[in-house]
């Protein structure tokens, strides 16, 4: 009980008040922990405000547009969170009559939810006696107990699963799971925690063999794809654009941007030219123009992105043309939003 009496009396003094930790209610909680993955608390919080502000009941969430979700969560990047948050509001809201299943494997059989989130919401919501294991509690529990086993194997779940259980109080499992986890974010940090002024600074067994910097480990590492986009803004004498929506799976799944032409490497501006001028010939270019000075780097988990954009005038009427002071109502990728917020397509 040393660690969970050390862990909480931290927490009540430190902790951050946040509007999801003020409620046992399923949905809000929910929504936080799907919005928060991968997300640091201070990007997300505004996302959480809109989307309660949006849709303040699973059935509001349930009925909106998927485009208006998408538009909502535009800048917080993994949208197959975003979709999969609609869908399964959809399952609460017509299959469920709005009720949250309450309990860990229930909860698991539902889209976009996983272990780590089914965790969450049953503990939070619904006091149920299973561990929350994140990023944040793998980091705790591997200094604390000097574990050395890889974070990223498969074998590493089940584990640190098992250990957070059993420190784990079965009369408070959402108290010790909120502290556990705001202890790894605010100060069992990734880098540079400081460790004079922990709880834990003589019971740490990391600290007392110097091995902080070391733990957690994490050996596997991903592996990152390089692309090279060429984004073409087509204008008209209407100032009529073309825009089009990413039905392929995939990253941006569902998104809007721009027609674009992918190439193996950075070209330089006459070889891209004559790539525009051979697909986009038939609407008779004026010019080509483009916009930024420097490649925009726009980096994914998997995915490096290289971007230019150019601005190509043509003489004929864009067929199935936008006019461009319509095109912000549409979710877009949000490298490609700031690229339409700087240069006022």
């Amino acid at each position: 009980m040393h660690f969970y009496n050390s862990l909480l009396a931290w927490y009540l003094q430190n902790k951050r008040d946040l509007p999801w930790r003020n409620t046992t209610d399923p949905y809000p909680i929910w929504l936080s922990e799907i919005m928060l993955q991968q997300t640091r608390v201070a990007q997300g919080l505004p996302y959480y405000l809109s989307f309660m502000e949006a849709f303040p009941t699973v059935f509001d969430l349930a009925n909106a547009d998927e485009e208006h979700v998408l538009k909502l969560w535009q800048g917080l990047g993994y949208y197959s969170r975003a979709r999969n948050m609609h869908q399964t509001a959809k399952i609460i809201a017509h299959d469920f009559n709005g009720f949250f299943p309450n309990n860990y494997t229930d909860l698991l059989k539902l889209k976009g939810i996983g272990q780590y989130t089914a965790a969450a919401i049953a503990s939070f919501a619904f006091n149920e006696a299973v561990p929350v294991v994140d990023g944040n509690v793998f980091r705790v529990l591997a200094r604390y107990l000097n574990v050395e086993t890889d974070i990223a194997s498969a074998a590493a779940k089940k584990e640190f699963t098992a250990l957070a259980k059993e420190l784990m109080p079965h009369d408070n499992p959402a108290l010790f799971n909120q502290a556990i986890m705001e202890f790894g974010a605010l100060q069992c940090t990734p880098k540079n925690p400081n460790c004079n002024q922990c709880v834990f600074n003589s019971s740490c067994a990391a600290l007392q063999k110097g091995l902080v910097a070391q733990l957690p480990v994490k050996l596997k590492k991903t592996k990152v794809t390089n692309r090279y986009l060429n984004y073409v803004v087509l204008l008209d004498h209407a100032n009529n654009t073309q825009i089009n929506k990413r039905t392929e799976k995939g990253i941006w799944h569902n998104l809007y941007e721009f027609p674009f032409i992918e190439t193996e490497m950075e070209l330089d501006f006459d070889a891209i030219s004559n790539l525009i001028s051979t697909k986009f010939g038939e609407l008779n270019i004026e010019s080509i123009v483009q916009y930024n000075p420097n490649m925009v780097i726009h980096k994914l988990s998997h995915q490096k992105l290289h971007i230019n954009f150019y601005r190509v005038q043509v003489r004929d009427e864009i067929a199935a043309g936008i006019p461009s002071d319509q095109i912000k109502k549409h979710p877009f990728p949000i490298v490609i939003y700031n690229f339409i917020e700087k240069y006022s397509i």
